[in-house]
């Protein structure tokens, strides 16, 4: 059953926010090759319908609102004395009954929320304490980077991989936005905006570049960035493992309409041990719904 549902997915990983190489496939360090974009026949576009209807769940406008006043001066009031439409109040936070809080758009805090609605600010942000975590890689340069909270959660989770039999590496980590922006840039030019956007983060857009997510790989190259991931020992491990170390997995099964990209097993966001527990206990399966926001199936 999860087979023919991954290969049914396999249509819907046009929408990639971990897309680490450009238009063209380019060797990954692994000696795989890391897919060119999909076509546009699996973009958002396809399923704009289902992603309004959620993202209306969430912050629709209410229905016009009736003007104040009596029935009579209610009649005699011209349509522009209406009250203008209102938008919905958004969902309580799960996150408000935890003990301590952290900052939704502060890119230095483990809950800063990322998406095609909600930019890192400033655009440009650089974490000071970027380093290189004590794991195995499958990259070098700056992707082999990660803050140092995300780095030490890390190496906790993979030595707890190792010692389940299950080999895991880091695939991607921290991504500037130079980086970015070229990755992106190499897009339009290949593809277009409106496509580029269904496999490539806009800049200042990507979670990679706050160091609080990364993306694991088995070691082999075994369908890396790849819906079939989701099958292999590494991708199964952290489903099942990861929200004991702080992780959870950002963009879940068929919650595209949510979170703006399809399944990727293969990233891991760091949200602090409590957070990640208290939303695998719940059954929340997204940030955006966990903390009380909007959906973001794409850019405004």
């Amino acid at each position: 059953m999860v087979t023919r549902f991954l290969l049914a997915g396999a249509s819907l990983s046009a929408l990639a926010a971990c897309t680490p190489a450009g238009p063209a496939a380019a060797p990954s360090a692994t000696g795989s090759t890391t897919p060119a974009p999909p076509s546009a026949s699996g973009s958002p576009g396809a399923s704009a319908g289902s992603a309004s209807a959620r993202a209306s769940a969430t912050a629709s406008p209410s229905a016009t609102a009736p003007p104040s006043g009596s029935a009579a001066a209610s009649a005699a009031a011209p349509p522009s004395a209406a009250a203008a439409p209102t938008a919905a109040p958004a969902p309580p936070s799960a996150a408000s009954r935890l003990p301590k809080q952290y900052s939704l758009t502060n890119p230095t805090s483990p809950w800063v929320v990322v998406n095609k609605r909600r930019p890192l600010k400033p655009a440009n942000f650089v974490p000071r304490d970027l380093v290189q975590p004590g794991v195995a890689l499958a990259v070098s340069g700056e992707a082999a980077l990660l803050n140092r909270t995300t780095a030490a959660a890390a190496e906790k989770m993979f030595a707890a991989a190792a010692a389940d039999g299950v080999t895991m590496t880091l695939a991607s980590g921290y991504r500037s936005y130079a980086t970015q922006t070229a990755t992106y840039n190499g897009y339009v030019s290949a593809r277009g905006q409106a496509a580029a956007d269904t496999a490539s983060a806009r800049p200042g857009h990507s979670e990679h570049q706050t160091g609080w997510a990364f993306d694991i790989g088995d070691g082999g190259g075994a369908c890396s960035f790849q819906p079939c991931f989701a099958e292999q020992p590494a991708a199964v491990w952290a489903k099942a493992n990861a929200y004991r170390f702080g992780f959870v997995v950002r963009y879940p099964w068929m919650l595209h309409p949510i979170t703006g990209y399809y399944y990727e097993s293969w990233h891991l966001r760091y949200v602090g041990v409590e957070a990640a527990s208290d939303m695998r206990k719940r059954g929340i399966a997204t940030l955006e719904e966990y903390f009380g926001l909007e959906a973001a199936p794409g850019y405004p």
